[in-house]
């Protein structure tokens, strides 16, 4: 039985358009995943280079960062971009705080994102994942995403499974 809490807690998505904001993405990629899976600093700076490239010059007809919120403290995000082909997203950096988990925000924030990816006229949108996020895969699926290859890889001070995950907007579900 539910105390509550939860219920009256204050949650909000909204775009990535705010002083710090793109920093936080940064911060927070190196700081939960160092803390959750031990993974090194190689991590944080290629976060740092996809969130340096959005920055550098999006398009905002056609890419977009969100931000979830909880009580006022930004609490998750993703972005969206232009994939470099014929109707091609990529989806890139999702991320839920731990204390945040469990109230839907990064199933709020894909859903946002893949309608925005419908709107601005794309076709197909693609990821790159570990095998070991089995929460992020599991939103992933929800949504119609399907896994395309994968292969061992070490990277982040770990030997992982790279994942290259993709899907139709036409197949998924629609967003929420």
């Amino acid at each position: 039985m539910s105390d509550g809490a939860d219920d009256r807690r204050r949650v909000v998505v909204r775009r990535a358009d705010r002083p710090g904001d793109l920093g936080w993405v940064v911060m927070v990629h190196g700081e939960v995943y160092a803390r959750q899976f031990g993974w090194n600093t190689d991590f944080e700076a290629l976060v740092a280079q996809v969130v340096a490239g959005y920055a550098a010059g999006h398009d905002p007809a056609r890419e977009a960062a969100w931000i979830a919120e909880v009580d006022g403290a930004r609490a998750g995000c993703v972005l969206l971009v232009d994939g470099g082909g014929e109707g091609l997203a990529k989806l890139r950096v999702l991320v839920v705080t731990p204390a945040a988990r469990g109230l839907g925000l990064g199933t709020r924030l894909v859903g946002d994102a893949l309608a925005f990816a419908r709107e601005a006229g794309y076709r197909r949108v693609t990821l790159w994942t570990t095998g070991n996020l089995a929460s992020a895969r599991r939103i992933y699926e929800h949504f119609g995403f399907a896994l395309a290859d994968e292969e061992p890889v070490h990277r982040f001070g770990h030997d992982l499974v790279g994942q290259n995950w993709t899907l139709a907007l036409d197949a998924g579900p629609a967003a929420r």
